[in-house]
């Protein structure tokens, strides 16, 4: 159960949709839920609040989000199945980003705080969702990944948005000339 991380180029490619719900499908979704909550033991300062399947190399349009993400005690997670964004409105914010495929990376990502999504619960059920503040950064961080859009890409060029996790579990700023421009690891397209 290997999560990807960056440079993997599979980050950068665009899922297909899923169409039809298989026990295939269901399969991927469990695995991805397992992999979540094995990261989440071995960082015991974060909390695994949604994945994509890109993340596991499955290049399929779904995602998995965390049913309470103030309560790590509580483990389920709800598949949504090809996720569309249908509106953004609101205030744009800027607020902290991680993502398991960026280790121990964070940056101050602006985003609307507002979103109306579209999507299949795994047994087939559509559903249109209205989110506001927390919930829709993490569904628009995590329909990106099916772009194959990472939240750096958003912070490219903004040497104040760096930040990493220290080891006592503080987010600390970064030195933007030294750690993240020109970073391959990060950026390897980049000339």
């Amino acid at each position: 159960m290997k999560i990807l991380v960056t440079p993997d180029p599979k980050l950068r490619e665009k899922s297909k949709k899923v169409n039809k719900i298989t026990p295939e499908i269901r399969e991927i979704v469990d695995t991805m839920i397992k992999a979540n909550l094995e990261w989440e033991k071995e960082h015991p300062y974060e909390l695994s609040a949604a994945m994509a399947a890109p993340q596991m190399g499955f290049m399929k349009r779904i995602i998995v989000i965390r049913d309470d993400m103030d309560n790590k005690e509580n483990t389920s997670y709800t598949a949504l199945i090809d996720p569309e964004v249908i509106k953004t409105e609101g205030r744009i914010e800027k607020d902290y980003e991680g993502c398991l495929s960026v280790p121990t990376i964070y940056g101050l990502v602006p985003r609307p705080d507002k979103a109306r999504i579209k999507a299949k619960l795994i047994d087939g059920t559509e559903v249109r969702i209205k989110s506001k503040g927390p919930l829709t950064r993490t569904l628009l961080h995590e329909i990106d990944h099916l772009e194959g859009v990472l939240f750096i890409d958003y912070i490219k060029d903004d040497k104040d948005a760096w930040f990493e996790l220290d080891k006592k579990g503080d987010i600390v700023k970064i030195d933007y000339e030294k750690r993240i421009k020109n970073n391959k690891e990060l950026f390897p397209d980049e000339d």
